[in-house]
């Protein structure tokens, strides 16, 4: 799921949250709980439902924090990778491990 502007929230059970994605897989939804947990978020995860056996498992990925939005979130490099580097918008997108160029590619 590409970062997107408009913050999004609402529930998962009797929680609170702030959707950081919806309808991602199980490693997509380990990678966002790691490192938000990592960054000192909350991170409350919600298994989708299936409309069958067949399909795969996806699941919606929210934090407590009423005011974070992943984009301003990345684009204001205030996310942290586990070794101490800025996140930015292709590791956010599990893209490449590089965290250089920060948001752009110059060729």
């Amino acid at each position: 799921m590409a970062l997107e502007g408009k913050h999004s929230f609402g529930s998962i059970e009797d929680t609170r949250v702030t959707f950081v994605e919806k309808k991602v897989d199980e490693n997509r939804k380990d990678f966002l709980k790691k490192l938000l947990e990592h960054n000192g978020f909350e991170v409350i995860v919600q298994e989708e439902k299936r409309p069958s056996e067949e399909e795969p498992q996806l699941y919606t990925v929210g934090v407590t924090d009423m005011v974070f939005n992943p984009t301003i979130w990345v684009f204001q490099r205030r996310l942290n990778t586990f070794d101490g580097r800025k996140v930015t918008q292709d590791y956010w997108n599990q893209e490449t491990e590089d965290t250089h160029p920060q948001y752009w590619n110059n060729g």
